[in-house]
C-alpha cells in the first residue's frame, strides 16, 4: 500500500495526517487517517496590540487636528508572516516524509497558502514523491471527514469495513 502524508493548512493552522492501513483487513477497518501533530502560526495567538502598535490602520492626526490617511503596509507584513509560516509547514513535511517512508503527499489549503506551499516546497521535495493539491478548507474537519471527502475525490483509499 502506498505511503500517504496529508497536509490540511489554513491561515493559522496546519494538521499532518498518514493513512494507516488496518494490521488484518478481513477483521479490522481501514485504512484510517491518524493524525499526528498540529502546528500553530506564531502570529494567529497575536491580535490588535500585541501584533501592531495601533490596532486601526491608515490613520493619524495632523498638528492642526486634521486626519490624514497613508498605508502602513500591513498586507506586507500579513504575507511575510504567512511565508515564514508555510517555511515550517515545509520543514514538519519534509521530516514525516523522512520518518514515515511516505509516497505520496497531499497538500489541502486555501487558495493563497496553496500558492506559497508550492513555492516553498518544490525545491525540497524528493523527485520520487507524489504531490497532489487541493484548494480546499478543510482544515476545521475531524480525520474521518476529511479521510471520507478526499476518498470521494478519489485521492486516497476508501475507508473500508471489517467483514465478519
Amino acid at each position: 500500500m502506498n505511503r500517504y502524508l496529508v497536509a490540511v493548512i489554513d491561515g493559522t493552522k496546519a494538521r499532518f495526517l498518514t493513512l494507516k492501513p488496518s494490521e488484518l483487513p478481513a477483521y479490522e477497518p481501514g485504512p484510517s487517517l491518524m493524525e499526528h501533530e498540529a502546528l500553530l502560526s506564531s502570529n494567529s495567538e497575536l491580535q490588535g496590540q500585541d501584533l501592531w502598535t495601533s490596532s486601526k490602520t491608515g490613520r493619524n492626526r495632523g498638528v492642526a487636528g486634521q486626519a490624514h490617511s497613508y498605508d502602513d503596509h500591513r498586507d506586507n507584513h500579513l504575507i511575510e508572516f504567512e511565508r515564514r509560516f508555510t517555511q515550517s509547514i515545509t520543514t514538519n513535511i519534509v521530516n514525516l516524509l523522512q520518518a514515515h517512508q511516505i509516497q505520496q503527499l497531499l497538500v489541502i489549503a486555501e487558495p493563497q497558502i496553496l500558492g506559497l506551499m508550492r513555492a516553498a516546497i518544490t525545491p525540497v521535495l524528493p523527485k520520487n514523491i507524489k504531490i497532489h493539491e487541493l484548494a480546499k478548507e478543510l482544515c476545521h474537519l475531524k480525520p474521518h471527514e476529511i479521510h471520507e471527502y478526499l476518498a470521494s475525490k478519489q485521492l486516497l483509499p476508501p475507508h473500508k469495513r471489517a467483514s465478519i
